[in-house]
């Protein structure tokens, strides 16, 4: 726990989280459903980042011999993100989406400004919540490494029952689909994280939300 405390280590995750929190402020600001004034959202996240940048920062270098920011992950590595993200994409453009945006319309941006700062939101902020800090923090907790991919895996699960739990109910078929590509997702995420750092995963990630421009740029064919 003493490397928490050290100085480059909390100055490395106050520096990550003023950078996450300028990146999150086109959506908070944006995003209509949210009941709390944009400040206070900030101020959470603000100080909630630190600590979560500073689980990623403190052990993830320590229990895995890897930096966390690195470009040299390896052509293997980055041609596995690349093939994640696009069969990703695909799946979930034909056979996910059209549920779950009957279901839940809010959860696809309206136009292009609202899909990058969706993005900045997911890169900079979800997949820390999701992946990096719980992942950092059970290596720490357990020092190996098999329980640790299971068990960040398992947190994305419980992330969306929470989810699905206070929103509107999804139909059945939808969540199952849902729950496979969360598992499949989570692991292929985390590895890419344990093997290569951050950058392949916002890498895979980034191809991920890019199947919205398809579907944003169909929308002002029709209108045009």
């Amino acid at each position: 726990m003493r490397t928490l405390a050290e100085p480059t280590i909390l100055k490395s995750a106050v520096c990550a989280t003023g950078l996450m929190a300028f990146a999150c402020y086109p959506r908070l600001a944006t995003a209509v459903e949210l009941r709390y004034p944009v400040w206070y959202l900030e101020a959470l996240l603000f100080l909630g980042g630190i600590v979560l940048w500073a689980f990623t920062f403190a052990w993830y270098p320590k229990y895995t011999s890897r930096p966390l920011f690195t470009l040299r992950a390896g052509w293997r590595l980055w041609t596995l993100a690349t093939i994640a993200g696009i069969g990703g994409a695909v799946l979930l453009h034909y056979l996910i989406d059209p549920a779950l945006q009957a279901a839940t319309p809010s959860e696809f941006p309206p136009t292009l400004l609202d899909w990058v700062a969706r993005v900045l939101f997911s890169l900079t902020f979800t997949q820390l919540l999701l992946i990096f800090s719980p992942f950092a923090w059970l290596l720490r907790l357990f020092q190996r490494t098999k329980p640790a991919v299971v068990l960040t895996v398992f947190f994305g699960l419980a992330v969306l029952a929470v989810k699905n739990h206070r929103g509107p109910p999804m139909p059945v078929g939808l969540l199952k689909g849902l729950i496979i590509f969360r598992v499949t997702a989570s692991w292929l995420l985390t590895f890419l994280f344990l093997r290569g750092g951050v950058a392949p995963v916002w890498w895979c990630n980034l191809i991920l939300q890019s199947r919205h421009l398809f579907e944003l740029s169909v929308g002002l064919e029709h209108e045009n």
